[in-house]
């Protein structure tokens, strides 16, 4: 009989406690959100300020110029006048080719304008002789005609025999192999002894400048369009409209200290990957880049002053993917934003659409909100967007 007493009181305790249970609950479920307490939350006032517009992008470094030295005369190489790999300047001298052969063409060239100027002093006698005795009529007037041709065939081997020597002049100075521009030397591709002919298919040694060095960056055609419009549409400002500058973070993820500028745009895109070539210039005064090394230039494509900078913490992304903030409304509650975003500045977002200038965006506790929560803000400065990051793309 206990037993049954015992079974008997507990199905009525189970039944009050379901039945308060289900009256209570109603009552919870149904609390307006307006009573519920505020969220602490921590929040960033946006303001429209000038933002500079930067996009990233891969290059290599190329010499600013190149020269393969070839001998312009032939003979044997007699020494090199230079060390592999040391700055050379121009004008400084090489190689030495052995002179005697060009000297000796120069001694021969000179030895046959001194004949030909004793043959036209010839000539110009026998005329000036001739000219007074065909007034005499003792000479014939064809005979006259004979001198005076050979007196210009005369001038004329004069002039041909001083340019022969000129040229064997030239010729000599050659065999002192300079080079034509500044930079650094490379391989020495002859050794002393080595028989070089004039314009030979293999250089004798390759000059490289260094100072300044060109980058040659690649930019989608999409994007230079938007940003020829955006320029052309007042959007998106620019200091000259020529150039724009360059910085360079280099392979170990250092910045380069010298900053660029883009020197011009190619006029034809690449049908492989749509894409076009920027040249930019950098000064390389210490030889720290070198042609063929792989950068990314973060390049400066103007200033906006219609868009915001929103940390990248404020905003989430709704079953779309498409980016959300919430904002706070003058009486503490708060309204979700569906956002437009261009491109990261640093740990921001450049957000062109869905937010106003004074807007207050949650920060921190963002994500125990929901639409028409109730908060308890608290203003932190906005030192991310006063100061971004210069990286974009």
């Amino acid at each position: 009989m206990p037993e049954k007493n015992f079974l008997g009181r507990a199905p009525r305790r189970v039944t009050l406690a379901a039945a308060f249970a289900a009256l209570a609950a109603p009552a919870f479920a149904q609390a307006p959100q307006g009573q519920r307490p505020p969220v602490d939350v921590t929040v960033v006032t946006i303001q429209r300020r000038p933002v500079p517009v930067t996009t990233t992008l891969p290059g290599r470094t190329t010499a600013y110029r190149t020269a393969e030295v070839r001998p312009q005369v032939g003979g044997v190489l007699r020494e090199r006048l230079f060390t592999e790999g040391q700055a050379v300047t121009q004008g400084q001298p090489l190689y030495q080719i052995d002179p005697a052969p060009l000297e000796a063409a120069l001694a021969s060239a000179q030895a046959s304008q001194a004949r030909a100027e004793a043959t036209r002093r010839s000539a110009n006698t026998t005329v000036n002789r001739y000219r007074p005795l065909v007034a005499a009529r003792a000479v014939s007037q064809q005979d006259l005609d004979t001198a005076e041709a050979s007196l210009r065939q005369a001038e004329a081997d004069v002039a041909s025999a001083q340019a022969a020597v000129e040229t064997a002049r030239i010729n000599l100075t050659y065999t002192r192999v300079l080079s034509p521009l500044s930079g650094r030397t490379g391989r020495s591709n002859l050794t002393n002894g080595a028989l070089v002919t004039a314009g030979q298919a293999a250089p004798l040694v390759t000059i490289t400048q260094l100072d300044p060095i060109f980058v040659d960056v690649v930019q989608p055609s999409a994007a230079l369009l938007r940003q020829r419009r955006a320029i052309a549409a007042g959007t998106l400002h620019r200091d000259s409209a020529d150039t724009a500058t360059a910085r360079l973070v280099l392979e170990d993820g250092t910045e380069y200290p010298q900053p660029g500028r883009i020197q011009f745009t190619e006029v034809i895109v690449d049908q492989g990957t749509g894409s076009v070539t920027l040249r930019a210039e950098f000064p390389n005064p210490d030889g720290l880049l070198l042609p063929g090394m792989f950068v990314r230039a973060r390049i400066e494509e103007g200033t906006t002053d219609r868009a915001f900078l929103v940390p990248q913490q404020a905003v989430l992304r709704n079953a779309r993917g498409q980016p959300v903030a919430y904002v706070v409304k003058p009486d503490n509650t708060v309204e979700p934003r569906m956002l437009t975003t261009d491109r990261a500045i640093g740990t921001d977002w450049l957000v062109t659409s869905g937010i106003n200038d004074g807007d207050r965006v949650v920060l921190e506790g963002v994500m125990r909100l929901g639409p028409g929560a109730r908060v308890n803000p608290t203003e932190r400065p906005a030192q991310a967007a006063a100061n971004p990051q210069r990286t974009g793309g």
